[in-house]
């Protein structure tokens, strides 16, 4: 690890990463080297970059969020990855830690709780958001894992199919989808498709109150 952590920001908020590399920017040991909008440039640019630390939003255009972590860990293991989130449902956290991530922050936290997480990573440690860090439990063979794991129907979605739920239930169509996700609205009717058969869902008044009941969105 070099002397100045090297730390990329992923998050589709113009105004929140501003913020962000603002305020990182005025610590000594950290140094912001890139600022991206959607997972698929988070992928190219940590490949290009190797920052010691990614910042990434659990939610960005384009590829899954955790599968494009798992693509930076492939391809620079010495690549920390801390979530921001402003959800944290049971899934997104199995999910996250199944990546390999070193953290997961809501973002109601401090920029100085921010700061402590980038830290804590950069020294192989990990920092979870305190209602994150409750639900956790240490398994002797798995690890950090989330307590009552796979126990919901929603353990039962891939996480493209949850991104596609949580859209659905706040009133987009699948064409704002395919846009959001840079996919196809065939892609997306395929998803739709899949999680309302798996939820045995049939409706959006239904799929609504189930995302509101799993914590994917505000009541």
């Amino acid at each position: 690890m070099s002397e100045t952590l090297k730390i990329l920001l992923a998050d589709d908020h113009a105004m929140l990463i501003e913020s962000i590399a603002g305020r990182l920017g005025k610590e000594e040991d950290l140094e912001v080297i890139s600022r991206v909008h959607n997972a698929d440039d988070a992928v190219q640019v940590a490949r290009e970059t190797r920052p010691d630390i990614v910042l990434m939003d659990i939610d960005l255009p384009g590829q899954a969020s955790f599968d494009a972590v798992r693509q930076i860990k492939a391809d620079n293991p010495d690549t920390h990855i801390i979530f921001l989130s402003a959800f944290s449902s049971d899934r997104y956290i199995e999910d996250a830690l199944q990546s390999g991530c070193s953290g997961y922050l809501t973002k109601d936290e401090s920029m100085e709780v921010v700061i402590k997480a980038i830290r804590s990573a950069a020294s192989n440690g990990s920092y979870y958001s305190p209602r994150v860090r409750e639900r956790l439990v240490v398994d002797p063979e798995k690890g950090l894992t989330l307590e009552g794991s796979g126990s919901t129907k929603a353990s039962s979605l891939t996480g493209r199919e949850l991104e596609v739920c949580r859209y659905l239930a706040q009133g987009m169509s699948k064409k704002e989808i395919a846009t959001r996700l840079h996919r196809s609205i065939k892609t997306v009717d395929k998803h739709v498709e899949n999680l309302m058969r798996k939820l045995e869902i049939h409706d959006r008044v239904e799929l609504a109150r189930f995302a509101i009941r799993e914590g994917l969105i505000e009541p």
